[in-house]
């Protein structure tokens, strides 16, 4: 079964620049969109079968998800308030 991943680059298509150049100069940045995109991983293995989770702890992992994209969402809004002031 295919299960379509969560990559940042699709979600936020015309900040591309915006995250590279925090992922190279911000650590926190840097490791927060790392573990996003182990947690998507997880859930997308969870998803497909390869890797079990009862229902609850899916939805948890998928909340996770949330929350993080939310923050990186925040910094990506606020590095770019910065660069146009």
């Amino acid at each position: 079964m295919y299960v379509d991943p969560h990559p940042l680059s699709k979600d936020f298509p015309d900040q591309t620049e915006t995250l590279q150049r925090l992922r190279q100069t911000s650590p926190n940045f840097s490791r927060l969109v790392e573990e996003y995109e182990a947690l998507d991983k997880r859930i997308c293995r969870v998803e497909g079968g390869t890797e079990n989770l009862d229902d609850l702890q899916l939805q948890a992992l998928k909340q996770e998800r949330v929350v993080m994209k939310d923050d990186i969402a925040r910094q990506l809004r606020k590095a770019l308030d910065n660069s146009g002031s």
